[in-house]
């Protein structure tokens, strides 16, 4: 019975062989096309080490969920350089500048060579430069003498601390590496200094005793002071307070109460002290990038106490870790519109006070973030900018 359908089978059976080998040919030259043609993609952030997951989920040239912000078409500084020789002392957001009239969009048109170790990073001696790829521009990159070419198969490895920064870290060292803001929702659990030595001065070579903590002996915390209440004006419920640096200290001996060496003093330190954990937190390799989601927040307060924040002032923001905040985001603040009465309508408008509308202040790129607060460096400043200032998107 077979043999009387094959005449029948033979077309389908070679109509599918046929089908079979024309999709494998396919492929093949898929993956040869693929193999031959030089990356055009839109590359990951620079320093953004984050796993490869998470990067996707951030990178702007991904579709983006609903909810989330659309950035706008990227502007060319009209006078940017054809090649760029980077060199120390240089920043990111300085490099950003020459090439972009907004530098935060530096992620949407960097290209890395995969060719180099840390290839988000950027060292001296580097030689950057623009190009156009469909259309778009790209900023391709050409590793120093030092470097390899490209046909090699090995790598140019270069220390971290040696990358250019993405701003001038000096400015930020001490926010980066001390505690400086206690969350409310801390105060319950941290320890603190509860007693000290009579007559004695909490200085460098004392002891102050704590309770709080069993933290074996050799421990180091950090030591603050309760400072200025962080008020949120949207709820005005205290979110936090400013923590004021005391100094240091090494637990001697472990226990209820524990012992306290103090081993570095900026004050005295006092009953009621609070201790938190030294942060290791010191990269300067933040990478500027506008936030994916709709951010809508307000400026809270201003280390120091000044009353115009203007270039590389620090603040704090009524935005953090809970509202999709992360460090390298930038954000641009606004001056409130004054309110202003009319005094030219007719009988139904005349009277009536209007607010204008709000006007842009300056920029800002968040660098430390807590769960509803955020630090956020002043990169450049066009106008006066007050605390309660609103901050969003750029």
């Amino acid at each position: 019975m077979f043999y009387a359908y094959l005449p029948t089978l033979r077309p389908v059976i070679l109509a599918g062989l046929a089908t079979s080998l024309l999709g494998m040919v396919a492929a093949c030259s898929t993956s040869q096309s693929r193999l031959e043609q030089p990356s055009t993609a839109i590359s990951q952030p620079v320093g953004d080490l984050r796993p490869a997951a998470t990067q996707q989920a951030s990178n702007p040239a991904v579709t983006r969920a609903v909810g989330q912000v659309t950035p706008p078409p990227v502007l060319v500084n009209p006078r940017h350089p054809d090649r760029y020789v980077v060199v120390p002392g240089d920043t990111l957001w300085d490099i950003a500048s020459m090439f972009l009239q907004d530098p935060w969009f530096w992620p949407e048109i960097w290209q890395i060579n995969p060719q180099v170790a840390n290839p988000h990073l950027i060292y001296p001696g580097d030689v950057l430069s623009l190009a156009y790829i469909n259309g778009q521009p790209v900023i391709q990159i050409e590793r120093g003498t030092a470097g390899v070419t490209r046909l090699s198969p090995r790598v140019r490895a270069e220390p971290l601390e040696d990358a250019i920064p993405t701003i001038p870290f000096e400015t930020l060292r001490a926010f980066v590496s001390r505690p400086t803001i206690i969350e409310s929702s801390q105060i319950e659990t941290l320890p603190y200094v509860f007693a000290q030595d009579e007559g004695l001065i909490g200085s460098v070579g004392e002891d102050v005793y704590v309770r709080g903590t069993t933290a074996p002996a050799g421990t180091v915390f950090s030591l603050v002071h309760l400072g200025d209440p962080l008020v949120d004006p949207d709820d005005d419920e205290v979110i936090g307070y400013q923590g004021i640096y005391v100094g240091e200290g090494r637990v001697s001996q472990s226990g209820d109460p524990s012992t306290l060496l103090l081993t570095e003093s900026a004050r005295e330190a006092l009953v009621g002290d609070y201790l938190l954990t030294e942060d290791t937190q010191t990269s300067a390799n933040y990478f500027p990038r506008a936030p994916e989601q709709q951010v809508d927040g307000s400026i809270i307060s201003v280390v120091d106490g000044v009353s115009l924040i203007g270039q590389y002032h620090v603040v704090v923001i009524n935005r953090g870790a809970r509202h999709g905040l992360e460090p390298g985001h930038v954000l641009r603040a606004f001056r409130a519109g004054p309110i202003v009465t009319d005094k030219v309508g007719g009988s139904r408008l005349f009277g009536e006070k209007v607010r204008l509308p709000d006007k842009p202040a300056g920029t800002m790129m968040v660098f430390r973030i807590f769960d509803r607060m955020s630090y956020a460096l002043v990169m450049e400043a066009t106008s006066e900018i007050r605390v309660l200032d609103k901050v969003r998107n750029p």
